[in-house]
């Protein structure tokens, strides 16, 4: 059984739709609650600060 193709969770877009290779890897997964969550590279880049603001205070 093979998981379900990553989509992402801000807006929908799926990564099977990707035609260029680089933009297939530049997806975003993060961990919410126990619970995996995609981001395409647009959603990934405005959005960013609210990625930053999750990291531990030692990153900094």
């Amino acid at each position: 059984m093979t998981a379900p193709e990553p989509t992402c969770s801000r807006c929908g877009r799926a990564r099977a739709a990707e035609t260029d290779p680089l933009a297939a890897l530049a997806w975003v997964s993060t961990k919410e609650n126990g619970e995996q969550r995609w981001l395409c590279p647009d959603c990934a880049r405005n959005h960013v600060r609210d990625i930053e603001g999750k990291l531990p205070d030692e990153y900094w």
